[in-house]
């Protein structure tokens, strides 16, 4: 009888309970400046991109949104319980090649990234974390352990599957403790063969360096969602300096709004009719494009006030990428335990994004001057038809969040 691991990678983008203790602080190893780092920025960039577009393919029409980091974090520490095929095609469906980066070099480059994204800002929740239940009777391997502890931050919880619907409550009372209560009843489906469940989670809050004036919101503003649908939004609306620019290549305007601290957003509006020519282009290649072309000018800028998630089912989409041994009964995870027949059995994601004039939750009220009207006659940039949206942390350029805004009103 075989094994199951139950694979569940839960985003929020809005709420997150902030996991450090009280008074201590963890240090990096200066993440900024380690070479494989920066070597794996543009690979898991690329891997993002290349889950858009399988995203993408299945729901064309549709909004999407989802962690590529999350993901990837995830995929990498069920790797080191794995070995031989099991282990290579998960490294490889990330973009890893295992001759050119060892193991132990992608291993300790995630965990540097996980470092560097929890480490405390002002002015900026980020947190990424895990969580392992294993069955009780289940004897993983004592340096699995370690290894998800120390490179992961993982918590292990030794659990008891025998009973699902016990089980059930406990990973869903763990999930809506992380997660203040805004995720609720996330497992419906345990298995009943389940011995495993891992669960990522990456919580984000920040504010908008230049906040939006909410007496300036246009209520019922048009947003052409397709050739023939247009939907009413809240359309917030600011004269500002931002860094933006026209890519003529791409057919695209892209605009940069930064977050207060160490992370930024990246609003990117085909011309109509070119979505699919940018979605198709979309590189960690176009991102360092963007980045050296950038300027900062004047603009006259209105973006929809909006709230977006997505939840998907990865089993399909991680075999097409090429992750088959893990799902199958040769799966080999005997670098997670000596027990025979574990094998994958499904992978969830869930992430969830509020867009609104203070940044992604509410905060302190900002006092805004009054000032005399702007005559002087500047670009206008309006977001009122589909736009890609792309949140990046500064410092390892990591994209936390990346999602396509089809229809607004579509929470």
């Amino acid at each position: 009888m075989p094994l199951f691991l139950y694979l569940v990678l839960l985003v929020l983008g809005l709420h997150c309970v902030h996991l450090t203790s009280k008074g201590k602080v963890t240090s990096c190893l200066s993440p900024q400046q380690n070479a494989t780092l920066h070597k794996m920025s543009s690979i898991n960039a690329d891997f993002a991109f290349d889950l858009y577009r399988r995203f993408t393919a299945e729901t064309p029409d549709q909004n999407i949104f989802f962690s590529p980091v999350s993901i990837s974090a995830a995929l990498a520490m069920l790797s080191l319980g794995a070995c031989s095929s099991t282990q290579t095609q998960i490294l490889e469906s990330l973009g890893y090649n295992l001759t050119e980066t060892p193991m132990a070099e992608i291993q300790q480059g995630f965990q540097h990234l996980i470092c560097s994204l929890n480490f405390p800002k002002k002015e900026l929740e980020l947190q990424m974390g895990n969580a392992l239940f294993i069955e009780k009777r289940l004897k993983p391997l004592a340096k699995f352990l370690d290894d998800v502890k120390n490179l992961y931050k993982t918590d292990v919880f030794s659990t008891d599957f025998s009973s699902v619907s016990v089980a059930q409550q406990e990973l869903n009372s763990h999930v809506e403790r992380q997660t203040e209560g805004k995720i609720v009843g996330l497992i419906q489906d345990l298995k009943p063969n389940t011995i495993m469940v891992l669960v990522n989670y990456i919580c984000f809050k920040a504010q908008w360096a230049n906040p939006f004036d909410p007496s300036k919101t246009e209520e019922g503003s048009s947003f052409l969602v397709d050739k023939t649908t247009t939907v009413q939004v809240p359309m917030m609306h600011q004269m500002e300096q931002y860094y933006h620019l026209v890519d003529t290549e791409l057919n695209c305007t892209v605009l940069q709004m930064d977050y207060s601290k160490n992370a930024l957003a990246l609003f990117v509006l085909p011309k109509e009719g070119q979505m699919e020519w940018v979605e198709g282009a979309m590189s960690s290649k176009t991102l360092k494009k963007w980045n050296r072309l950038l300027q900062k000018g004047w603009i006259d800028l209105f973006v929809p006030k909006f709230s977006m998630s997505g939840t998907y089912d990865l089993g399909d989409i991680l075999l097409k990428m090429g992750i088959q041994d893990a799902f199958a009964d040769s799966a080999d995870f005997s670098g997670l335990t000596k027990d025979n027949g574990l094998k994958l059995s499904s992978a969830a994601h869930k992430a969830v994004l509020n867009v609104g004039e203070k940044g992604t939750e509410a905060i302190p009220e900002v006092a805004f001057l009054n000032q005399a009207e702007i005559t002087l006659l500047h670009p206008v940039i309006q977001f009122d038809r589909s736009f890609l949206l792309l949140i990046l942390e500064k410092s390892t350029r990591s994209i936390l969040f990346l999602g396509k805004v089809v229809d607004p009103t579509e929470a």
